[in-house]
C-alpha cells in the first residue's frame, strides 16, 4: 500500500512539472527586439494649465495664483507632472541604455508618419494616453503597450504592471529572452451611414485629424453627395467602447436597435454602450455593477436576511460573482451591450438591457446625438443616421502581456 501512495505521489510530481513546462512554453513567444520606439508621452495637467496660457506669458507665481482662484493646487499638480515626467524618463534612458533608438512626442505631434516609423509604440500614462496610442495602429503586427506613469493615480487596466514602471529594463529583458505572450486585443469597426453633415470630432485635440477631414469634405454639390443608405467605414476603431446617444445628458435618447440581425426595438434611454473585452474593465463595469447593499436590500426584500454571518457571507458572494461575470477576455471576438437607464411604458421597451453580441445596428431618432470611439473621437449621429457595430478579428492591436 505504500508503495502505491510513493507511486501515486511521484506521478502527481511529474504531471504538475510537464504541465509546469508546457504552461512556460505556452506562455513563451520568439525573442522580441526592440530598434525603434516610438515613445507617446501624456499631457500632464501642469502642461495643460501652461499651454493654456502660453500667449499670456505668465511666470510660475501667476500660474499659482491663477489655479489657486479656482481651487487647484498648483503644489500638488506640479508634484503629480514630475512623478509623471521621472518615470517617463526612467523608460526613455532604459531604452536608449539598451541601444534602442527612441523617438519620443507629445499628443498633439502624435501621427502616422510616427507609428509607421517605429517596430513599436509605447505610451507614458495612463489607459487613455493608451486609447490615444492605439487609435492610429492600424497593422495588426505593430507592437502596442503602455507604461503606468503615476501609479498612486493611475488604475492603468491596459498598461504593463506597476513593478515595471519602476523596472522597465525587466520588461526589456523579458521581451529579449521570449518571456512573454502577445494579447490581440479585439477592436469595434463601425460602420456609418453617411449624411450632409457628418463632423468628426476629436474630443481631446478639439480639431479633426486630417484622415477625417479627407473623409468628411461637405463642400460637395447635392448631386455629388452620397445616399443615406450609403455605408462608410469609420476610419478609427474603438479598443474600448463606442456609445450613442444624445450630447446633452440630461435628455433621452431615442433610436431603434438591432442585435444579431434580430428584429428592431424602438428604445428611449440614457443611450448605449458597447464595448469590448478590454473595455469590460472600464465604463461598462461601472454602468453595471452591483453593489454590496444593493444585494443586501435585495435579500432583505427576499426574507433570505437570517444568520447576520451568513447573510453577510451570501452577499458578498453574489456581489463578487456577478461583477466577475462582467468582465471578459479582450481577444474574445464578441461585444457587451447596456442600455443606460432604459425607459420602459406602453410606447417603448426593452427586452434586455445588457447581453453579449457579434453585431449591433442601431438606427439613431434623435436630435442632437453622437457616436463616441474610446471618449475620443465623436461623430454626429442623429435623426436617420445608422451604424453598424462589429468585431474584426483582422483590426485587432497586438499588445504585451508580462504577467507571471
Amino acid at each position: 500500500m505504500s508503495w502505491w501512495k510513493g507511486a501515486g505521489r511521484w506521478v502527481a510530481c511529474a504531471c504538475r512539472l510537464i504541465a509546469r513546462q508546457y504552461n512556460q512554453r505556452a506562455n513563451c513567444e520568439q525573442p522580441f527586439h526592440l530598434r525603434k520606439v516610438l515613445l507617446l508621452e501624456k499631457t500632464s495637467r501642469y502642461d495643460f494649465e501652461r499651454q493654456r496660457y502660453k500667449y499670456a506669458s505668465l511666470s510660475e507665481e501667476d500660474l499659482r495664483n491663477l489655479l489657486a482662484s479656482r481651487g487647484s493646487n498648483y503644489e500638488g499638480l506640479l508634484d503629480r507632472h514630475n512623478v509623471h515626467s521621472g518615470n517617463t524618463l526612467h523608460v526613455e534612458h532604459s531604452l536608449r541604455t539598451n541601444g534602442v533608438e527612441v523617438r519620443k512626442v507629445q499628443r498633439q505631434d502624435y501621427c502616422e508618419d510616427d507609428v509607421h516609423w517605429a517596430d513599436a509604440v509605447i505610451s507614458a500614462g495612463g489607459d487613455g494616453t493608451f486609447l490615444l496610442a492605439a487609435s492610429k495602429v492600424c497593422d495588426s503586427k505593430k507592437l502596442v503597450f503602455g507604461i503606468n506613469t503615476d501609479p498612486e493615480r493611475s488604475e492603468g487596466h491596459l498598461c504593463l504592471p506597476v513593478q515595471f514602471t519602476h523596472n522597465f529594463p525587466l520588461a526589456i529583458h523579458k521581451l529579449r529572452s521570449g518571456n512573454f505572450r502577445h494579447q490581440l486585443r479585439k477592436r469595434i469597426d463601425v460602420q456609418l451611414t453617411e449624411t450632409s453633415s457628418v463632423s468628426p470630432l476629436d474630443l481631446h485635440m478639439e480639431q479633426l485629424t486630417q484622415a477625417q477631414t479627407q473623409w468628411t469634405q461637405t463642400s460637395l454639390s447635392a448631386e455629388e453627395r452620397p445616399v443615406p443608405a450609403h455605408f462608410q467605414q469609420i476610419p478609427s476603431s474603438a479598443l474600448n467602447e463606442v456609445f450613442i446617444g444624445e450630447s446633452l445628458s440630461s435628455r433621452a435618447s431615442y433610436y431603434e436597435i438591432s442585435i444579431d440581425e434580430g428584429p428592431w426595438e424602438k428604445q428611449k434611454s440614457s443611450g448605449i454602450n458597447i464595448c469590448t473585452g478590454s473595455g469590460s474593465t472600464a465604463w461598462s463595469y461601472n454602468v453595471n455593477k452591483v453593489t454590496k447593499e444593493t444585494v443586501e436590500d435585495v435579500l432583505k426584500l427576499a426574507e433570505l436576511d437570517g444568520d447576520p454571518t451568513q447573510t453577510a457571507c451570501l452577499v458578498e458572494k453574489v456581489t463578487e460573482k456577478f461583477c466577475a461575470s462582467l468582465i471578459f477576455d479582450p481577444e474574445e471576438v464578441i461585444m457587451q451591450y447596456s442600455v443606460r437607464e432604459p425607459i420602459v411604458n406602453r410606447v417603448y421597451s426593452c427586452t434586455r438591457p445588457r447581453g453579449f453580441a457579434h453585431r449591433v445596428s442601431v438606427r439613431s431618432r434623435c436630435w442632437d446625438a453622437c457616436l463616441v470611439l474610446d471618449g475620443a473621437i465623436s461623430f454626429e449621429f442623429n435623426d436617420g443616421a445608422v451604424a453598424t457595430l462589429v468585431l474584426n478579428p483582422n483590426n485587432a492591436l497586438r499588445t504585451l502581456n508580462l504577467r507571471e
